[in-house]
């Protein structure tokens, strides 16, 4: 379901997917995604809106999507015959994901 927040670092309201829940001493925070802008940020609690109208049906700036033919690889390492070979994974590792998001900023 898609909630209205207000973002403290982008300075204006914006369409949000909630992730998880933080409790603080005060407040809540929620982690969640930008729509619009797909970046995942922090937001308290007071800052949120449900959405009404025509806001509902605007279509998302930001679309997930993946990389055609592009497969995650790793090193798989062969202690007893002293190897090394590049082959394929099951999933990208997070130092690999860090990379591409550098890549792309």
């Amino acid at each position: 379901q898609i909630y209205v927040v207000f973002s403290e670092e982008l300075k204006c309201w914006c369409r949000a997917v909630f992730q998880s829940v933080q409790s603080h001493t005060v407040h809540y925070q929620l982690r969640c995604f930008l729509v619009d802008y797909a970046k995942y940020s922090l937001v308290e609690s007071d800052n949120i809106r449900v959405p009404v109208g025509v806001f509902t049906r605007l279509p998302y700036r930001a679309k997930k999507c993946s990389l055609y033919c592009t497969k995650p690889v790793t090193l798989h390492l062969d202690f007893c015959e002293n190897t090394a070979k590049i082959g394929p994974a099951k999933r990208w590792d997070p130092a690999a994901i860090q990379h591409f998001q550098d890549l792309l900023k």
